[in-house]
């Protein structure tokens, strides 16, 4: 599984990472990449994202992805796919996932094995709308991460520290992030 060289840790190639970052140093105008999905609803709690580019620096990169959505058979789906909420801890996860392997690589830490698991309570009738004083959303999230690698516990917790300072989906749910929406009715 592991083809580690000089250059490469954990997989990532530690000079075109290093690379990247001295460019947006030099140009701050290099440093912004703009995500967008469209969603379309296919029938009773089912959608399907639909992910066709992303830009970087102004350039557009094309990416064809799909990602199926749908709520257990309990909350009035059918169960063909996650939920949101199993999706959006997917995400979060996925996002922390590169900055501990990133970071790992950039201090020179060899990982064996790393994983995540999130988790949170939701009261549905703040979803609902059972209750106006219930919210519809977390009051918290909790997740764990287990790293195995030739790592000592002074460098994961500096990984670790490194992560909740820079990774956008860390701060994307644990900060508010204002939102702003417009409706179309065709």
């Amino acid at each position: 599984m592991k083809t580690e060289t000089l250059n490469r840790v954990n997989g990532l190639d530690l000079e075109t990472l290093g690379t990247f970052v001295e460019e947006i140093k030099n140009d701050a105008s290099k440093g912004y990449a703009r995500f967008k999905v469209t969603s379309s609803w296919k029938g009773q709690t089912r959608s399907e994202a639909r992910v066709k580019s992303f830009f970087l620096n102004g350039q557009e990169v094309p990416r064809q992805f799909s990602i199926a959505s749908d709520e257990p058979l309990e909350l009035l789906g059918e169960n063909t796919a996650p939920n949101p909420q199993e999706l959006l801890m997917a995400a979060f996860n996925a996002c922390i996932m590169v900055g501990y392997v990133a970071n790992a690589a950039i201090m020179g830490v060899h990982l064996d094995r790393v994983e995540i698991e999130t988790d949170g309570e939701l009261n549905l009738r703040g979803f609902l709308g059972i209750d106006p004083n219930v919210k519809p959303g977390y009051d918290s999230i909790q997740y764990v991460v287990r790293m195995k690698g030739n790592g000592t516990p002074e460098q994961y917790a500096a990984i670790h520290e490194n992560v909740l300072k820079t990774s956008p989906n860390y701060f994307n749910i644990a900060a508010p992030v204002k939102v702003n929406s417009t409706l179309v009715v065709l």
